[in-house]
């Protein structure tokens, strides 16, 4: 782990609130996908939890720069991060976080809510690029359509990699996209589309009360507890 400047060269509006924030690097970072940063903002005040804040990579290791995704509030740290532009430094430490792709996994599913997709993206990504043979299926839930982030990107990467199943549920109206699911992620549709959940190393990452309700479907459906890999995401 260490600290150095990054250089902002480019802000990709993901969805209406979703915005992604793209760095030259000055050296390279070692991570693993699934990994995460620190981006520091107060340098004087290390503790300043307002200000400096933890993101995941989402981007893989294999390209040139460091991405970081957020779901901008009205918060002081979005508020930063809305006023970077092209050319502005930004201290960060990095990588931390151990709920990574390792190379035994071979067969690995996600359950993820919102913002959460942003580790995602680090793994498919990796894996897309790397052209590694691993099976993958995604369970992607948001409240609408709209709210669906990298949508472009993730059906890409799954024309072009026929192991990897994206399967978008959206929760609060009935969808345009037939492509769409209007559905809750619940024991009926996992077995469904991910009938061989119990045989994949499993990612859930999001907000902390989603979490926990993956996390407790995933036991539900006899997933082994070493094979159940969580993160939550607090402080937006």
């Amino acid at each position: 782990m260490k600290e150095i400047k990054v250089k902002l060269t480019e802000k990709i509006t993901r969805t209406p609130t979703v915005v992604s924030f793209r760095f030259a690097l000055k050296e390279k970072i070692d991570f693993i996908p699934g990994q995460f940063l620190q981006i520091i903002f107060d340098e004087q005040n290390r503790g300043n939890r307002e200000l400096n804040k933890y993101l995941s990579f989402s981007s893989s290791p294999t390209r040139e720069y460091i991405e970081v995704t957020k779901r901008l509030s009205n918060s002081q740290f979005s508020e930063r991060l809305r006023s970077l532009k092209p050319g502005d430094d930004v201290l960060i430490k990095a990588p931390m976080g151990e709920c990574v792709l390792r190379d035994e996994y071979k067969k690995i599913a996600f359950l993820i809510g919102g913002i959460g997709i942003t580790p995602v993206i680090s793994i498919i990504e990796y894996i897309v690029d790397k052209k590694l043979n691993v099976d993958v299926s995604l369970v992607y839930s948001n409240r609408t359509e709209e709210e669906i982030a990298f949508r472009q990107e993730l059906d890409k990467w799954s024309s072009i990699d026929g192991n990897i199943k994206i399967y978008y549920i959206v929760t609060e109206r009935q969808p345009i996209d037939a492509r769409c699911i209007y559905a809750s992620i619940d024991k009926c549709l996992l077995s469904q589309k991910v009938g061989d959940l119990k045989q994949r190393i499993l990612f859930i990452f999001g907000p902390p009360r989603m979490v926990e309700a993956m996390k407790t479907l995933a036991v539900d459906f006899d997933c082994s507890a070493a094979n159940i890999k969580t993160e939550k995401f607090i402080g937006y």
